[in-house]
């Protein structure tokens, strides 16, 4: 190939190059989806945490669909009413209520409290051991206490300790990271402003509770007679507390007879 043939080829590349980017260009201005500024303004006053508490994949996708399918301006739990009352600005609407929420591990089966079935050798993780008969405790709601929990959480607000995960409400946000990893679905969502819980979830009868766990429910109804605020009831041989009914007299706390229920920390 001589000089004049290699220089032809070359200009023609050029001249292609140039004609193709000419195109590309048009094409990028007369296709462009034009995006609506208040997605990039949402998610900028968003914590950035994408932690999922909110039900989408992420903070910008939770952006995304306030503004384009009218999702609820109050859905990030971890920026609180702070950051609701920036997004419903930016939405020009009025901002919607909070309800500070945390998460409560309904378990008290230490490894004193609980009987053991067998000794667990295998994958660290709570999904794995829960595969084999339900876990290595006898009661079949039982924390598992291999911190399936604690690593979903961000916040570092949740940990295990002597076998049984322990919520540590001055950081938890509420995002629910942890109720979704426990395989045993034992952690809750409870308003913040509710101070007892009762610590089991168990829903066997009090004889079958009894001879497994120390400290388990079973269903006595003591707490319900002596509540002050009629904030128990007994449902599926589990004593509930309603958070909305619940004064914190703490009552509950002194008269059952198993220590189930108590005062979060």
């Amino acid at each position: 190939m001589d000089l004049k043939n290699i220089l032809y080829a070359v200009a023609s590349l050029t001249a292609m190059g140039l004609l193709f980017g000419v195109i590309l260009g048009v094409a990028a201005k007369v296709f462009a989806v034009k995006t609506d500024p208040r997605i990039e303004q949402i998610t900028h006053v968003l914590p950035g945490a994408n932690c999922g508490g909110c039900g989408f994949a992420g903070c910008a996708n939770f952006a995304d669909a306030v503004v384009k399918a009218g999702a609820p301006t109050n859905g990030c739990m971890v920026g609180g009413a702070k950051v609701v009352a920036r997004i419903a600005t930016i939405m020009g609407q009025e901002p919607l209520e909070v309800v500070p929420q945390v998460a409560v591990v309904k378990c008290s089966s230490s490894c004193d409290n609980v009987k053991q079935k067998y000794h667990y050798e295998g994958y660290d993780t709570c999904k794995a051991i829960d595969s084999l008969s339900g876990g290595s405790k006898q009661c079949p709601y039982a924390c598992c206490g291999l911190g399936d929990c604690v690593r979903a959480c961000l916040f570092d607000a949740i940990h295990v300790v002597d076998g049984v995960a322990v919520v540590d409400r001055s950081k938890c946000t509420g995002c629910g990271a942890c109720t979704r990893a426990c395989p045993k679905n034992i952690i809750v969502l409870r308003e913040a402003s509710c101070d007892h819980e009762v610590l089991c979830s168990s829903l066997k009868r009090g004889i079958e509770v009894r001879d497994v766990c120390k400290v388990g429910c079973v269903a006595c109804g003591i707490c319900v007679r002596n509540c002050h605020g009629n904030a128990i009831t007994l449902v599926d041989n589990l004593a509930t507390i309603d958070p909305k009914k619940c004064i914190n007299c703490g009552v509950c706390v002194d008269v059952c007879p198993r220590h189930t229920i108590r005062e979060l920390p």
